[in-house]
């Protein structure tokens, strides 16, 4: 799916890691939010609440889940499923820009 319709998207973004990433958070009809955004090259770290599975969307990344110890690739139209109360560690390569979905719970 190319879009998301009858949404509503809050317009502050969330900016972390001092900007190497940008979301916007998308509400849906159901209650339900996802955040659609971007990563920079970088290596960062995430910590998840929540079970959350990262829809790329466009670019490509590295991903290394906790108690994991070997990198997995992924790319346009490929997915990872992180669980909740857990983290990854995430790679975008120089030149490089990761465009994401973060499907929560």
């Amino acid at each position: 799916m190319a879009q998301f319709d009858n949404v509503a998207v809050i317009k502050k973004a969330n900016v972390y890691f001092d900007g190497k990433c940008i979301s916007h958070t998308v509400q849906f009809a159901d209650g339900s939010k996802k955040s659609v955004g971007v990563i920079l090259p970088a290596r960062l770290i995430f910590n998840t609440g929540v079970p959350e599975i990262m829809e790329g969307v466009d670019g490509r990344c590295r991903v290394l889940l906790r108690g994991e110890i070997e990198w997995k690739q992924y790319g346009v139209g490929e997915s990872f499923s992180v669980p909740g109360n857990s983290s990854f560690e995430i790679e975008v390569a120089a030149g490089e820009a990761y465009h994401y979905v973060c499907h929560f719970g």
